[in-house]
């Protein structure tokens, strides 16, 4: 299975090479424009604990791409906007020019890359379930994919191409908003969902009815990367350099370890 990981991101890199050949050289328009208007517009998911979450009480946004995002805006000396997105609307959304960049642990999965183009990766994480303390029916990765099992997966997470290619045996219920995987697992409708390392390790140590089920090997694991608008290889070019440096500064580390991600950090 390991090899397999190697093999999911070799693809993944000759994706990346073959896209940017496509696409060619292209004037800096995204970063043209966010220094005419002096701000950034950061897409980001809200329901993305440790990555981009927003209190739905205090209404305060935190997470990695939070402080990454802060980040890039000071680097680039301009005011920093969030814009709502999600997994669903997020090649429309870039697209169409809602933001400038989607920051919000943005899998590099095969098919986004045909529409997008990518940072530097900066995260990795493997799928991961959930399920609950109490469940008789999913309590080790074994149990997953059994007939008569119903598995979550959030609609446009990566999760969802990946669950319904690998499952032979379990039924797969696609999730879309507002109804949450978490309401539908403890309403019973699914017996297990997938997510990945944050959104899981986050659910666990802020619930009381939450059991995380990790893979007995390498299962699907993707790097993670910031999201733009395919064409312009310079605003690319700004986003790699902005990932190099707050790799050599210590500023990706400091904030990955901040909200515990420090184990799925890209080096």
């Amino acid at each position: 299975m390991i090899f397999r990981t190697y093999r999911v991101q070799a693809a993944v890199l000759m994706l990346l090479a073959t896209a940017l050949a496509s696409w060619g050289a292209t004037a800096g328009e995204v970063q043209d424009r966010v220094q005419a208007r002096g701000e950034v517009r950061v897409c980001i998911w809200p329901a993305y604990q440790r990555i981009s979450f927003r209190d739905p009480r205090s209404g305060q946004l935190s997470g990695l791409d939070i402080d990454l995002a802060t980040a890039l805006a000071s680097d680039l000396r301009v005011k920093l906007r969030f814009v709502d997105s999600s997994f669903v609307t997020l090649v429309q959304d870039l697209q169409a020019g809602t933001c400038d960049v989607a920051m919000f642990g943005i899998a590099m999965l095969p098919q986004r890359m045909e529409q997008l183009q990518f940072s530097t990766p900066y995260l990795q994480s493997d799928i991961y379930a959930v399920t609950t303390r109490t469940s008789r029916i999913v309590r080790q990765w074994s149990d997953i994919d059994q007939p008569g099992v119903q598995v979550g997966v959030q609609a446009g997470t990566f999760m969802e191409p990946v669950m319904r290619q690998r499952l032979k045996h379990a039924g797969l219920v696609s999730i879309h908003l507002p109804q949450t995987r978490e309401r539908e697992l403890i309403a019973g409708r699914v017996d297990v969902f997938m997510t990945d390392y944050p959104y899981g390790r986050a659910l666990i140590e802020s619930t009381e009815w939450a059991a995380l089920v990790a893979p007995p090997k390498p299962f699907y694991t993707l790097p993670y990367a910031h999201a733009s608008k395919p064409g312009d290889v310079e605003w690319r070019a700004v986003l790699n350099a902005f990932v190099a440096r707050i790799r050599q500064d210590g500023r990706l580390e400091t904030a990955a370890r901040r909200h515990g991600l420090e184990s799925i950090l890209l080096n």
